[in-house]
Parts: C-alpha cells; structure tokens; sequence
C-alpha cells in the first residue's frame, strides 16, 4: 500500500530510488533535468527528484521523436520520461551515485515547463553570494545536500516523536498568541484589532504553558514547536527558531538527563551520526568557566585555561599589578610548539582580542635557553619558577596572558582558545563530544538594570541548601538548571522548576520584580501554583542547532527551508514590509518616520 501510494499519474518510480532489481521493467519518471549532453544519435539526460539522479537515453535509433525533443531540452526543464530500465555498460558505471548502474532508455518523453537560465548554477550554489540564493530560495532547495538536510529535519522529527510518544508525553499544542514577559530576549508583539492598544506576543518559548499543563496533570508534555526572539542573530540563531519543547511531572535532573540522552540517540541514530554512548559527562558551571573560560566548552582538544592570579601578587609588572589592585585577574593558555610562531602571528592574536574588547595580550615564547617576550625581564626568577610549573610549561610553548576583569578575561580566552584550536588543527572534526553543565549560579548582578537578574529565567528552581542566601547574598545561590553541550553548542537547556508558591514569590522578591509586576505578569501562574503543583522540570532543544550538527553544516540557515538573514530579513518575500493605512487605522496604530 505505501509503494502503491507512491505512484501517481506521471510516475511510477522516484528517480534516486532505481535499482537493479528493476532492469527491463517499464517505467515513468517525472523531475527536473540537472545536465544534457548530447553525443549527436545518443542525448544523456540527468534527470533529478528529490530523492537524486538517475541517467536517461535518448537513442535516435529506438524513437526519432523523443531523441528531437531531447534536444530542446535545458537545464530545469521539468519533464517526465518513460522508458525501460537497462544496466549501463562497464566503462560508464557511475559509481558516485546510488543509480550509477543503471539508465532510463527513452521511448517517450513529455516537457511540462520550460525554464529560464537560473541565476546561478545549482552546481556552484556554494560559490554564490548567499543573498541571492536566500532571494530565489526555491532554486537553492533543489540543490541535493539542501534536500538531504531538510530529508533530516522530517527524520529526526519523526523519530524524536516515536520516541518521546513510546515514553509517555503526549503532544500538546500551546498558544503563538499570548501576553508579553519581558525578563529574557525582547518580544515580537503583535497589535489587537478587537482591542486597541494592546499587544499580544509571540512566545520565546513555551515555558508558562507548560507549566501550567503539569499543574492541570498532563504528567509529561511535549511538543516540537516555534518559538520568537527579537535579538541580534548570527550563525546559530534565527528570529523564528523551532524547540523540542518537554515538560514532566515528578521528576528530578536525573529523570530529565535520561530522557534528553534518550532523544539526542535517536536523533543521532536518524542523521547516521555516531555519539558516545550516554550518560555524558557532567561538568559544573564552575568547572566549565575555570578550565574554559565558557558554559559552553568544546572538549575536543586541549589548551585549557589557567588562572595565575596568585603568583603574581607581588609582580612589578605595571599592567598586572594595575588589574589586581582592581580585583581582576589573570589567566594563561599554553601552546606547544608556539615558540615558533612568528611576531605577526602573535600580533594576529593581539588584535584579535582586541577585537573583543581585550587591552592588550602579553605573551612569552619559552625557548630552551631564554624566555623570549618584551614583559620576560619584569618577571622575576620566582614568578617563572611558579609560572612554569602551575602552566605545566616546557621548552617549545608560548604561553598567552590576559589580565583584567574575571568575565572579560574568560571570554576572550575562550574565544583565543577556539582560533588557535582552529589555526593549529588540534580540533578533531570527526569527533562527537557531548557534555552536561550543571549547577549554574541562579541569578547575577545586571549594573545596567542595577539589580539582580535570573541566569536562565525566573521559574528555575535554586538548590535546596541555596535558599538560605535568598535574598540578602542571592549571587551565592546555585540553580537546579543545565545545558547539554554538543562540541561546543549549546543544544539544550533547562531545570526543575518552583512547584511552590512562597519560593517563586522570594524569587521574584529578590529579582525586585514588583508586586504590581508580578501579578500582571504571571498572576495565572501563582494561582495555579496554589491549587497543588506538582515537583516538575523539562528541558528545551534547539532543534536547528540540532540539526546544523548532525548535517554537518555551519549555520543552521541550511537546515531551514526559509530562514531570514542575519538582519533577520525574509529576501524572497521581501518581509517585513510596510502595511496599508487602512490596517494602521484598524488597529490604531501610526507609524513614526524612523528618519524624520
């Protein structure tokens, strides 16, 4: 019945599907021609579907017509053929493609459309600017490795929905029109006609919802489904991205890491990707920011981060001694074989943590008489001594110093770190690292908003023996919150949440969300709170992310079948665009004159 469901009026096969089993039998194939070649009594045609290529003859010598026909043929014409299927001959065996020995002898062929000369050529798509394949999208999808990946997409969906149905969570559909919370990224919001001058939002995430779908019993939730940020994009974020979203009842982290080690399987599984066998490691937050200098740590290689803060004390360096007296510090990382880099090599990397918002980037080449680096004489024999056994140093390294505030210091590191992994090809591509990041600090101080913010969002649970520093040290707490780390990428987040209502209260308390606030805000969700709410917690993957992973790709932009630009355009609709006066006045709306 699915064979049979297959076929249609214009084909009985699908073009990549053929095999050899099927020589001698007639068929009929319908797709696009890919390439044409004409041998003057012979005309080969690649024909192309979705599922790839398979090579069709066109003998003068069996049918005059369709060899005619054949030559007016061009690349993107859509077509179908019919003919019986043969074995190529030896020496033409092609054996990159899954059809490669076999081919369509053309009795009959039939154009359904002509097609103009595309704008680029679907062979050197990945030479093309990308604005002008986001602006003919249609064009890019035909290409093979877009449909494989976008073939993924729909596997993994599929098998992460087996999975997650076999496990006990049900698919529950929550609201795209709700209410603003602003305590994360900024909100799409969407004005009402029916009442004017107010403003649904399209959801960040789900969060609420489920939430609330625990407190009504549903147990376990889930749903793959669209979520919205209003924030700056770049490779790994889209406007509108797509989450696995789950949410379950009376369970704890452990319970929660099963099932997520359960879903990236079979996701893994659905792209023929091999991971290492769960569990995965856990790493804390702390851990993760010490050896790293992110919660987000690529443990494919080494060059880790350490802090040498202590053994320079006493230093009569002027730039170290200036960041200590303001309660800084300083980190090092140590390159084998980086005695041999040249100077610009180094003012490469000095300008590139410049380019982060770094002062400057001491460095020291330790060669095997001399310490060579113009801050080497400052350094006293003690400090080296100290540096070189705390660095593990040996002849042959180059050792790199940041100096300044904690946080600074960590990211530049660990972006440092990344380049020279890159540059030096220490980062083997072929390997699978996924990693847990736990115990994340629940809130921090934001000088901006002068008050405290919540790290992940204000429902995350804090450790129970953290209750006792809300809310007079609330920079001591630690959460009940994780990530999953996949070489480097975030793919998922997310914690146990307050079941009760007093803590949900003393935390928005300590984040100095008003009382006003609070109840306009998730008034619904204290109340349901107070009718018995179950210990529950979840977790949430970015599913493009996921996918860009296992396809192997660098921006997830090419495992969306429409994504919007890094200014989060839509070029083939031209969106957003400008609406009528007529829909401004519905819904009681002007537009200010941006550049007036």
């Amino acid at each position: 019945m699915e064979i049979e469901a297959r076929k249609t009026e214009y084909r009985t096969d699908f073009c990549g599907e053929l095999g050899e089993e099927q020589v001698g039998e007639e068929l009929s194939l319908a797709g696009w021609v890919d390439t044409r070649r004409d041998h003057g009594g012979l005309i080969f045609v690649d024909l192309r579907d979705r599922s790839g290529l398979v090579q069709v003859v066109f003998d003068r010598d069996i049918d005059v017509s369709s060899h005619e026909l054949a030559g007016e043929l061009r690349k993107e014409y859509v077509i179908r053929v019919r003919g019986k299927l043969r074995y190529r001959s030896e020496e033409t065996v092609n054996p990159d493609i899954t059809t490669g020995r076999v081919e369509l002898e053309a009795e009959e062929v039939n154009i359904f459309n002509k097609a103009k000369t595309p704008p680029f050529q679907l062979d050197e798509a990945e030479k093309t600017r990308e604005s002008l394949r986001l602006k003919n999208r249609y064009l890019d999808l035909r290409r093979q490795k877009l449909q494989e990946n976008l073939r993924l997409r729909h596997d993994v969906s599929q098998a992460v929905r087996n999975f997650l149905d076999e496990s006990g969570f049900l698919e529950v559909e929550t609201p795209v029109l709700t209410r603003s919370t602003p305590e994360g990224a900024r909100d799409y919001v969407v004005p009402s006609r029916v009442h004017p001058g107010e403003f649904f939002a399209l959801p960040q995430s789900p969060q609420l919802y489920k939430q609330l779908l625990m407190c009504s019993g549903f147990d376990r939730y889930f749903q793959i489904v669209k979520c919205f940020r209003d924030e700056d994009l770049r490779a790994d974020r889209q406007p509108e991205f797509t989450q696995i979203d789950l949410e379950a009842s009376f369970v704890s982290e452990e319970d929660i890491f099963s099932v997520s080690e359960g879903i990236v399987e079979e996701a893994a599984a659905a792209g023929e990707v091999q991971i290492p066998e769960p569990p995965f490691p856990r790493m804390s937050y702390e851990e993760a920011l010490d050896r790293f200098g992110t919660d987000r740590p690529d443990t494919r290689f080494g060059l880790e981060l350490t802090e040498v803060t202590e053994i320079f004390e006493e230093t009569e360096l002027g730039v170290f001694k200036s960041v200590l007296e303001d309660d800084g510090i300083i980190k090092v990382i140590s390159v084998s074989g980086g005695a041999e880099w040249s100077r610009s090599r180094l003012d490469g990397y000095t300008e590139f943590a410049q380019s982060l918002g770094a002062g400057g980037l001491a460095w020291i080449k330790i060669k095997e008489d001399q310490w060579q680096s113009p801050i080497a004489k400052f350094l006293s024999e003690e400090e080296k001594e100290n540096l070189r056994e705390k660095a593990k140093l040996n002849p042959g390294d180059c050792v790199l110093f940041m100096a300044d505030d904690e946080k600074l210091v960590n990211k530049i590191l660990a972006e440092l770190r990344l380049k020279i992994g890159e540059d030096e090809d220490l980062i083997d591509t072929s390997s699978q690292e996924l990693i847990w990041v736990t115990d994340f600090p629940l809130m921090e101080y934001d000088p901006q908003q002068g008050r405290h913010v919540a790290i992940h969002h204000p429902f995350t649970a804090p450790a129970e023996d953290s209750l006792k520093y809300l809310p007079d040290q609330p920079e001591k707490a630690y959460s009940r919150a994780y990530d999953l780390v996949w070489n480097g990428v975030e793919i998922g987040g997310g914690s146990i949440r307050n079941h009760d209502l007093e803590t949900q209260r003393l935390i928005f308390e300590t984040l100095e969300i008003s009382a006003e606030e609070v109840e306009q805000k998730f008034g619904f969700l204290l109340e349901a709170l107070q009718y018995g709410a179950p210990p529950h917690g979840g977790i949430a993957f970015g599913y493009d992310r996921l996918l860009m992973l296992l396809a192997g790709e660098q921006s997830i932009r090419d495992v969306i079948a429409f994504p919007k630009t890094q200014r989060a355009r839509d070029l083939l609709v031209d969106a957003p665009g400008p609406v009528t006066p007529t829909q401004l006045d519905e819904l009681k709306i002007e537009v200010i004159d941006p550049d007036a």
